[in-house]
């Protein structure tokens, strides 16, 4: 997969300091992308929720949106609105292939409070 060097129009290029994808993450997503086929890029999505308040969203996606950050990392794609970059700047994407407690965990430094499974937050 290549993903084109030149932003859709009204998209702005991210990176590490908005969001830091460990190598580990960046492969997985590079796999599911190939796999799943339902976009070029995966989209994190902060939404009202969970037992803290806020959740992570992640979906595949074929096209930005105006007004989107793109950070592009170890082949991958990985787009946030402008809204939920004010909750991940600095956070963390990783990936473990564990059977117990694997998966893609973030680890956000806004964070003031966290729920058990690590799927929801306050700031």
């Amino acid at each position: 997969m290549s993903i084109s060097n030149i932003l859709p129009e009204g998209v702005r290029e991210g990176n590490e300091k908005l969001l830091e994808v460990t190598p580990e993450a960046g492969e997985k997503l590079v796999q599911l992308i190939a796999r799943e086929k339902m976009g070029q890029f995966l989209r994190v999505k902060i939404t009202g929720g969970g037992c803290n308040g806020l959740v992570y969203n992640m979906k595949f996606v074929e096209e930005a949106k105006r007004g989107d950050i793109l950070v592009r990392a170890f082949g991958a794609a990985i787009l946030a609105d402008s809204r939920s970059a004010l909750y991940l700047r600095g956070t963390k994407l990783d990936y473990s292939s564990k059977l117990v407690g694997g998966g893609f965990k973030f680890t956000n430094p806004n964070a003031t409070a966290s729920c058990s499974c690590g799927e929801s937050f306050s700031i």
